[in-house]
């Protein structure tokens, strides 16, 4: 309903990018040409192409100092998601036990490192192939899904997050802590739906949804970047001519981290 019902109702995709100022408006302050940017358009897309306007006011913030273009093009999706619902929505707190699921994927793998930067001690759920990628950034444990169920262990988390939309309140629900927080980020409508009346039922927090993009959140991201504690994976990369194969690869299902297109000349 968002994206478009029959055909997608903005034809360019792409909701985050990197890349070098053309031109500003006459009115612009915050930038000028030349400067490398980073930027995040939402559901407005757009970012598949060798150009795009962006607000000066909206989502983009100067490149994190030593960033490359790849690195600073796929900060702010994976980014703003896990900041949002593990800072703003579960609030964290250094010791609590947090679970990620699709712990390897664009959202996941920033999850983990910004969960261990809060100070949780974090599982992540994912393939053996993707386990060792996990570990490096910060799990202190990673479940194989394929030959353990996380939810059949005797252990219990105060955050589970699901950023593939296959876990369901009723399996998570043993496992989780009193007071703890299900965060279903990837989650159906009718699930949605479902979550304010499971909350006040059992006492625990569950929510899913999309992040805001908020040119704070790019300001943090860009902040921890440059401290080293939050560094985008990326699988592969493709150039605009092969954007169909860049499609195709995420489609599998096997991607580690972020695929990113390379558009125009770079540096």
């Amino acid at each position: 309903m968002f994206l478009g019902i029959t055909r997608p109702r903005q034809p360019i995709l792409g909701t985050e990018v990197a890349g070098v100022v053309d031109a500003v408006g006459q009115a612009v302050s915050r930038f000028k040409p030349g400067d490398r940017v980073f930027a995040f358009s939402g559901i407005g897309m757009g970012c598949h192409a060798e150009f795009k306007v962006m607000r000066e006011t909206g989502p983009i913030q100067l490149m994190p100092a030593g960033a490359s273009f790849e690195d600073a093009a796929v900060l702010s999706f994976g980014g703003t998601t896990a900041l949002y619902f593990l800072r703003d929505v579960a609030k964290v707190k250094a010791g609590e036990r947090v679970l990620i699921n699709g712990a390897s994927g664009a959202v996941g793998t920033a999850a983990v490192q910004l969960a261990r930067h809060f100070g949780a001690h974090v599982t992540g759920v994912c393939s053996a192939a993707n386990a060792d990628i996990v570990r490096s950034l910060g799990a202190d444990d990673v479940i194989d899904y394929r030959t353990e169920n996380f939810a059949a262990r005797w252990e219990a988390w105060d955050v589970i997050l699901d950023t593939v939309g296959s876990l369901s309140f009723a399996q998570c629900r043993p496992v989780l802590r009193p007071h703890g927080r299900l965060l279903l980020i990837a989650a159906g409508l009718g699930a949605l739906l479902k979550a304010p009346l499971q909350s006040r039922l059992s006492g625990l927090k569950i929510t899913g949804g999309t992040a805001p993009e908020r040119l704070e959140d790019l300001a943090e991201l860009k902040r921890l970047y440059e401290l080293g504690a939050y560094r985008p994976v990326i699988d592969r990369c493709f150039p605009l001519e092969r954007i169909a194969d860049a499609h195709a690869r995420v489609d599998t299902g096997r991607k580690a981290g972020n695929v990113v297109v390379l558009a125009g000349a770079r540096d």
